[in-house]
């Protein structure tokens, strides 16, 4: 040590650099906790973007009216065996409903891009790309035909299939290209869940099954010619020739009215068919009064949002009306109306054959 030197410089300057090194540490880690934040938010973004992929609140619509039908076919008490089997079948319908929302996705991206109502998409943000959804989507059909050929029986894996095919090519491909009368067409992809939930039970599609169909095929074009109207300006801007738009609101109104009256009179058949009973009669007589109110108010522009207000009531009105049927099939000795034709219920416990079977599963 020089005679310039002190202890206790030599002290601080240790000091000195073990702070540095601590603060420098400091730094690095919070660089790594930075780092693994990011990766985990982008890991959290892709499974979120995957989930949307699928639309999961239509899906969970579907799966909803499909254990209805799947619940409506049988008879007696429910078993193990029959939950275990609903459980299954509404799994694979929602996979492959899942699938073909993820086509829909994927041919409509470019379309989306310039819709406010749509461009939150996983695809126009970029949150997953083509390829990717695509993986995504074969992955839900493969999965969910397995489920429903394993667990089910092959009529109701083809029908399905062919729902899905309908929807995500016929229906996004060219109908809803090409003809102002596309949700009417292409409703009928829609519509096929209760169906689809009824053959899994029975193995066949009879007249009880079609009823159900109709119901949901009679309920698309006043479900979503009011969101349509309500999004008119934004539907000019695209290649789709919705009705509102080709044709003019007053007509697009005059078919609301015209397909409410169908859907009206269709909700009420289940009660003169041996379906339900007088219970749920009263809740569908019920939810239709409110449903024309809604009509009524949106006809004669009575309110400036009685277009969005009749949609969303709408997605409201087909819950409770298939949830009134659910309910019905539980409720006990109770009243039933007039049996306006000769059948009994075809159920999946039954060894009777219903006459007006239209479509039997050939498994053996």
């Amino acid at each position: 040590m020089t005679s310039h030197e002190h202890p206790s410089s030599n002290i601080e300057f240790s000091g000195t650099v073990e702070q540095e090194l601590k603060n420098e540490n400091s730094k690095t880690s919070l660089e790594v906790d930075k780092e693994s934040l990011s990766n985990t938010q982008e890991f959290i973004s892709r499974i979120k973007a995957v989930y949307e992929l699928g639309k999961p609140k239509v899906v969970y619509l579907i799966m909803f009216t499909a254990v209805v039908g799947m619940i409506l076919a049988l008879s007696g008490s429910i078993t193990l065996k029959n939950w275990i089997q609903i459980i299954w079948a509404t799994l694979g319908i929602g996979l492959v409903s899942a699938s073909g929302a993820a086509i829909n996705h994927i041919i409509d991206h470019k379309v989306d891009e310039k819709m406010a109502r749509t461009q939150g998409r996983p695809l126009p943000t970029g949150r997953v790309g083509i390829l990717f959804a695509i993986f995504v989507a074969m992955i839900w059909l493969i999965a969910g035909e397995a489920i429903l050929l394993w667990q089910t029986n092959t009529l109701t894996a083809l029908l399905t299939l062919i729902s899905m095919v309908g929807y995500a090519f016929v229906y996004t491909i060219f109908l809803k290209r090409t003809t102002p009368m596309n949700i009417v067409w292409g409703g009928a992809a829609g519509a096929m869940p209760p169906l689809l939930g009824w053959v899994a039970m029975t193995g066949h599609v009879s007249i009880e099954a079609i009823v159900l169909f109709l119901i949901i095929f009679l309920w698309t074009p006043p479900h979503f010619w009011p969101l349509a109207i309500y999004r008119v300006e934004e539907y000019r801007k695209t290649p789709y020739p919705m009705l509102p738009v080709t044709h003019g609101i007053p007509y697009t109104k005059n078919r609301i009215v015209f397909y409410t009256v169908l859907m009206f009179l269709i909700t009420l058949l289940p009660s003169f068919i041996g379906m339900s009973g007088l219970a749920y009669f009263l809740s569908a007589l019920g939810l239709n009064i409110l449903f024309a109110f809604y009509v009524y108010r949106l006809y004669f522009n009575q309110d400036t949002k009685a277009d969005i207000k009749l949609f969303a009531y709408s997605i409201i009105y087909l819950m409770l009306i298939f949830a009134s049927l659910l309910g019905d099939h539980f409720i006990k000795h109770q009243p039933k109306l007039p049996n306006i034709l000769p059948i009994s219920q075809s159920v999946a416990t039954s060894d009777i054959q219903s006459p007006f079977i239209l479509l039997k599963n050939s498994d053996k």
